[in-house]
C-alpha cells in the first residue's frame, strides 16, 4: 500500500511523457481546420492596388478560387511566391490575395518587385479577417468552392508537391 502512492504520480508522468513524445512526430502542416466544409467567414476589405476599392468574399460566388493570406515581410511568402505567380499566368484559377498585418506600401513594393498573381489582394492590417479565417501562421491558402464553402487549407507556404497532388485535383474536381 504505501508504494501505491508513489505508483500514481509515476504512471500518470510516464502516460504524459508519452503524449509529448508521440507529438514529436506530428507535422504541423496537418492541423486540422475546424472551417473545413463550413462558409467561409464574410468580409468586405479594401484593395491593396486600388483604397477606393472593394472586395467581398460574396463577389467570388460562383467559382472556385484561393486565398493566399500573405505579408512582405514573411519570409516563407516570398519563397512560395513564384510558384503563385506560375499558377496564375496558367490561368487555372482565380487567386486572391489577403494581405495580413503589414503596411499598404510594403505590400505594394513586393507586389512590384515580385509580380502580382492576384486578382486582387485586400488589406487587414489588423488581422481581424485572418483571424476570422482562423490564421495563425502565413503563408496560408484556401481552396474556397463556388457556394463559398472552404474545402481545404494548406498551413504554410504551397509547395510544388502539394500544388499538384491535392490543390489542383481538388480545383478540377470542385469545378467538374
Amino acid at each position: 500500500m504505501r508504494y501505491l502512492r508513489y505508483l500514481i504520480p509515476l504512471a500518470a508522468f510516464l502516460v504524459l511523457t508519452g503524449f509529448l513524445f508521440k507529438g514529436l512526430w506530428i507535422d504541423p502542416q496537418l492541423v486540422p481546420s475546424p472551417l473545413i466544409d463550413k462558409p467561409a467567414p464574410e468580409f468586405r476589405l479594401t484593395v491593396v492596388t486600388d483604397p477606393t476599392k472593394s472586395v467581398s468574399r460574396d463577389d467570388m460566388l460562383g467559382k472556385v478560387w484561393l486565398l493566399n493570406v500573405w505579408a512582405s515581410w514573411c519570409i516563407t511568402c516570398r519563397e512560395e511566391h513564384p510558384l503563385l505567380v506560375d499558377l496564375s499566368k496558367q490561368g487555372v484559377v482565380p487567386i486572391y490575395g489577403l494581405v495580413y498585418k503589414d503596411t499598404r506600401t510594403d505590400a505594394l513594393r513586393t507586389l512590384q518587385q515580385m509580380g502580382d498573381p492576384y486578382q486582387a489582394s485586400v488589406f487587414d492590417p489588423q488581422g481581424r479577417t485572418g483571424i476570422d479565417y482562423g490564421v495563425y501562421k502565413v503563408p496560408e491558402t484556401f481552396v474556397i468552392d463556388k457556394t463559398g464553402t472552404i474545402r481545404y487549407k494548406q498551413i504554410g507556404p504551397i509547395t510544388p508537391e502539394a500544388l499538384h497532388d491535392t490543390i489542383l485535383p481538388l480545383i478540377r474536381k470542385l469545378n467538374a
